[in-house]
């Protein structure tokens, strides 16, 4: 089990998208209309520094997340935050601050911010904007994920069952008179040399191709390549994945079909179902080994004797089987039901006060993640490979299967 905790920062900078060696005509087939903005145009950039480590047991904690805080912050604030990158940022001298090369750069500035202790940074993820962000790992994998919507309506159904296995799977969702969402998929590619392939123009290429073939359609009658599939949200992804692999190298497709539901398809045609479920809950921040001075001074104001709250969200992903018969990996409505089972008896309590697990330790995010995972592998049936905790939207306590 791999256990790693995130910490979300933002800055705010210009960059220019502009190599002096090529023609106007080669920048603007790589970097699109941007590279015409001579002085340079804004981003307001989300970062996620992921740190991995042992969970020290008697703080309960893996990092303090305050230090990333200060660390991290400090590096933002002096190279990147409110600067013209090209310019105040000597990295990007001889690079285009595109967004893999931030990544890769804000990566190489903060690696070393934990040397001596057994903390230590794995990944930096990149926002630049809804539709376009980056992942560089410590091996030196980057990965660039772009964004795209469509919207379209559905029967929920498989053409290899009969009708009344249709509605017996897939309940109102097979009712012929169909339904719709508002999809958005995650087109995510993997490599060194990103660039060589991504160009502006390619990937715009690829995806009006798919916004016009599925955008304001019905899948089950008007998209020729879905009439013999199954219509259901693995299938759909598994069908996006192969119409963008005939032109470019995805890695891997994610499709939400709801802002808290998705399914992800691989290059290694595995599949995967990924849930969120919230749930309210009061805790402190308490070490039973430490005197009342330690305990403030670890933990601050999360040590308030009173306590204090948060509106906790869970992100479980399962892997398994794939049936191709159905289209489906996992029952959408088991899925559900073991989210809510794993989470009921914690919500609306004092976890330190009413759950046994917090008796004796902090009810850090570490440690309520590695709480939860037991609960919700049972009830999933062991199809658990990742569990997802927001703490609030800047703190992410993931723990996965290796």
């Amino acid at each position: 089990m791999l256990l790693t905790v995130s910490k979300r920062l933002e800055f705010s900078a210009s960059r220019r998208l502009f190599a002096q060696s090529w023609s106007a005509e080669q920048n603007r087939a790589v970097f699109g209309p941007e590279t015409s903005a001579r002085y340079g145009t804004g981003r307001n950039y989300v970062a996620f520094f992921v740190f991995s480590g042992n969970v020290n047991p008697k703080t309960g904690m893996l990092v303090n997340i305050s230090e990333i805080k200060e660390r991290v912050g400090a590096v933002l604030h002096a190279k990147f935050d409110h600067k013209f990158l090209n310019e105040d940022n000597s990295a990007f001298s001889q690079v285009p601050p595109t967004t893999e090369n931030i990544a890769r750069q804000l990566f190489s500035d903060t690696s070393d911010l934990f040397a001596g202790s057994e903390t230590r940074l794995v990944v930096c993820h990149l926002r630049e904007s809804s539709d376009r962000s980056t992942t560089t790992y410590g091996d030196g994998i980057t990965e660039a994920n772009y964004w795209f919507e469509f919207s379209a309506t559905r029967q929920t159904m498989s053409p290899n069952l009969t009708p009344e296995e249709n509605d017996k799977l897939f309940g109102i969702a097979a009712s012929p008179l169909g339904h719709g969402h508002h999809y958005r998929t995650r087109l995510t590619f993997r490599g060194e040399h990103l660039a060589e392939n991504l160009t502006y123009d390619t990937v715009e290429t690829c995806l009006r191709s798919l916004r016009s073939e599925l955008d304001h359609r019905n899948l089950n009658h008007e998209v020729a390549g879905l009439k013999s599939r199954p219509k259901t949200t693995e299938s759909i992804a598994r069908y996006i994945f192969e119409r963008i692999g005939q032109s470019l190298p995805v890695h891997r497709i994610r499709l939400h079909e709801r802002d808290d539901f998705f399914a992800e398809y691989w290059s290694d045609k595995s599949f995967y179902l990924g849930m969120q479920m919230r749930f309210n809950a009061a805790h402190r921040l308490h070490g039973e080994n430490f005197s009342g001075e330690e305990n403030a001074a670890l933990y601050g104001k999360c040590n308030n004797p009173r306590g204090h709250g948060h509106g906790y969200v869970t992100e479980a992903t399962i892997s398994g089987k794939y049936d191709e018969r159905s289209g489906t990996l996992y029952a959408f409505a088991e899925l559900q039901e073991g989210l809510m089972k794993s989470l009921q008896p914690w919500q609306d309590k004092h976890l330190d006060l009413e759950a046994e697990e917090f008796r004796h330790v902090p009810s850090t995010g570490e440690n309520i993640v590695r709480a939860l995972w037991p609960k919700m592998n049972e009830a999933l049936e062991d199809r658990l490979i990742r569990l997802r905790l927001w703490e609030t939207p800047n703190n992410r306590f993931t723990l996965r299967r290796l």
